[in-house]
């Protein structure tokens, strides 16, 4: 009996430490450059452009649009949030890319936190290798925060690839950094007024 339990120990010792060095399976992440899932250890670091990232900061911006207001200014890929007293809170912001670009007045309709992704049937066509559903978590295409835009597919939201920041990436959307969508998400009421402009 008691070479059977020192055999049994040392078996799961062995078992334990063979599993203890061998690599952990990587969660599956969309490449948009490829359009497929792959392992997260095989993508390659994404350029950005000799750029640190855009930070958010207190801006002045003379407007009439009241508090509250989201301005997006496509081609200087930037989003205002409109403040009291002649300022704005400006982010960084990554826009569609060529073909995917729009404009338009709309209202803020829904918020949600690490929200699920249902790609559109249009993205499906385009891009076969989408799941029908992708849950909400840090590898979702729609990061941590989402602000819906009225009836429209398209939203600002969170990312998992923050190096697009700057870019015209998207396929529409309008996308910031976790931290920022976070902080915008905290700042802005369902029924706000958004403005694309481009």
């Amino acid at each position: 009996m008691f070479h059977i339990k020192s055999a049994a120990a040392i078996a799961l010792s062995i078992l334990l430490s063979a599993t203890s060095v061998m690599p952990a399976t990587a969660a599956l992440v969309y490449d948009r450059t490829t359009g497929t899932f792959v392992d997260e250890a095989e993508l390659a670091p994404r350029p950005r452009g000799g750029q640190g990232a855009i930070r958010k900061e207190i801006v002045e911006y003379q407007t009439a649009q009241k508090p509250g207001t989201i301005v997006i200014e496509t081609g200087e890929r930037r989003l205002y949030l409109v403040l009291e007293g002649g300022k704005a809170m400006k982010y960084g912001i990554g826009v569609g890319r060529d073909g995917f670009t729009w404009s338009g007045t709309h209202r803020i309709t829904r918020k949600a936190e690490w929200p699920g992704w249902t790609p559109p049937p249009q993205m499906r066509k385009r891009v076969p290798d989408l799941p029908a559903y992708m849950e909400g978590g840090p590898a979702n295409p729609l990061g941590a925060r989402a602000l819906y835009i009225g009836s429209t597919l398209y939203r600002v939201h969170g990312t998992s690839e923050p190096w697009s920041i700057g870019q015209a990436v998207s396929s529409g959307c309008i996308r910031l950094t976790n931290d920022d969508v976070t902080d915008l998400y905290e700042r802005v009421a369902v029924g706000a007024k958004i403005i694309v402009n481009h």
